[in-house]
């Protein structure tokens, strides 16, 4: 772990145990933050099986599913996003804001926990702003190399910081900063020894260079739109290529093209054993949510990533070019995506040295034990207070 947190005196836990805490985290909204809060949950509870923990997420968001089928307790507050490019469909934000604000006041009251954490999400704000007028220590998983308004905001009253990218001193008071990288699930990037076994488990030639194409659970339409442009000079290329659609856009291409569209091109709807696709490709087409980066770091392929525009502060883009920076990555603008991505790959798949070299530097940023950090230090703030 890399630190960038000035020495303090405080009371340490001996490797974070300590008797049982309550501790809500907070947050949700995608995948990308879901995933790492589960994470966070589950390493807590390796720490000590009693702590008990509680989930705070938004109303209709994937959390208020993903959250009780890793068995924890969630509440769901009735709160939204700034919607941009659309004054109407804010009308009711602030009113929605105050009414969460006030639930998650009533939440910490009645849970009474000695931590909170946030990972980011609709949730987050309320419930860290409540926990500040309470007096309750709380913990900022931030996962982006550029801060959003909010966590800014309420890094301010935070105990701690934890962050995935160097050079956060600008959004954050630099005394709190720890450099933790960002949870990840650990069976999606468990890839030794598996290549051989997942391409024959999809039917696939162990001889031939293989791309994985994934644009997340709900798919990425510029990545497929690109993926169809360019199926003539893949297929000419004798190229494989695992092409996650994602559930948005899955019955269109197979409607278009049929599920058994050609002997090399899998095409998928969603990836339930990512660890199995990672282990097949020799590279790697991604967007750029900081989840998922964390991943291909600690795989070691090399990738081309393709920031998706429609997020804020466009923190894709980025995040991308923090790793494009170190010789770690390769980036596709998402404008120039359908014209040449599919040529930027089949280059890269010819050249062994520059795939060697990516692949080698994106392991460099790797940091394996995140949650396991992090929950450490998230016991580490009901010590010091």
């Amino acid at each position: 772990m890399q630190s960038n947190k000035k020495p303090a005196n405080r009371k340490l836990a001996p490797n974070g145990v300590i008797g049982p805490q309550r501790i809500i985290i907070s947050g949700g909204g995608t995948g990308g933050h879901i995933f790492p809060a589960i994470a966070i949950a589950n390493a807590l509870k390796k720490l000590n099986p009693q702590h008990e923990i509680l989930f705070v997420g938004a109303l209709g968001r994937m959390e208020m599913e993903k959250v009780p089928a890793a068995g924890y307790q969630i509440i769901g507050l009735d709160i939204q996003g700034i919607q941009r490019g659309s004054i109407w469909k804010n009308v009711m934000f602030p009113v929605k804001l105050l009414k969460s604000v006030r639930k998650a006041l009533t939440i910490i009251k009645d849970f009474k926990p000695n931590a909170v954490v946030g990972v980011g999400g609709y949730a987050s704000g309320p419930l860290l702003y409540a926990a500040s007028l309470k007096g309750i220590p709380y913990l900022i998983q931030e996962q982006n190399s550029y801060a959003g308004v909010t966590n800014k905001w309420l890094s301010k009253k935070a105990e701690t910081i934890c962050v995935a990218f160097d050079g956060m001193g600008q959004f954050f008071p630099q005394d709190k900063i720890i450099k933790t990288g960002n949870p990840v699930r650990k069976e999606s990037v468990d890839i030794a020894n598996k290549r051989i076994s997942s391409l024959e488990l999809l039917k696939l030639s162990t001889a031939k260079k293989t791309i994985l194409i994934t644009g997340g659970s709900l798919g990425a339409g510029t990545l497929n739109k690109s993926v169809m442009a360019g199926l003539d000079k893949l297929i000419a290329a004798d190229v494989q290529v695992i092409w996650q659609t994602g559930k948005y856009y899955y019955k269109d291409i197979v409607e278009k093209l049929g599920e058994n569209y050609h002997p090399n091109i899998r095409i998928m709807e969603f990836l339930n054993r990512m660890d199995l696709a990672y282990a097949a490709a020799d590279v790697i087409i991604s967007r750029a949510g900081a989840g998922t980066i964390a991943e291909l770091c600690i795989i070691k392929k090399p990738v081309i990533l393709v920031p998706s525009p429609n997020v804020a502060e466009d923190h894709q883009t980025k995040n991308a070019l923090a790793l494009v920076q170190t010789n770690a990555a390769m980036l596709v603008a998402d404008r120039d995506a359908e014209e040449k991505l599919i040529d930027k790959v089949l280059e890269l798949l010819k050249d062994a040295a520059k795939r060697k070299t990516l692949g080698d530097n994106i392991g460099k940023l790797a940091l394996p034990n995140a949650d396991e950090v992090i929950a450490k230090e998230v016991i580490q703030i009901t010590i010091d207070n």
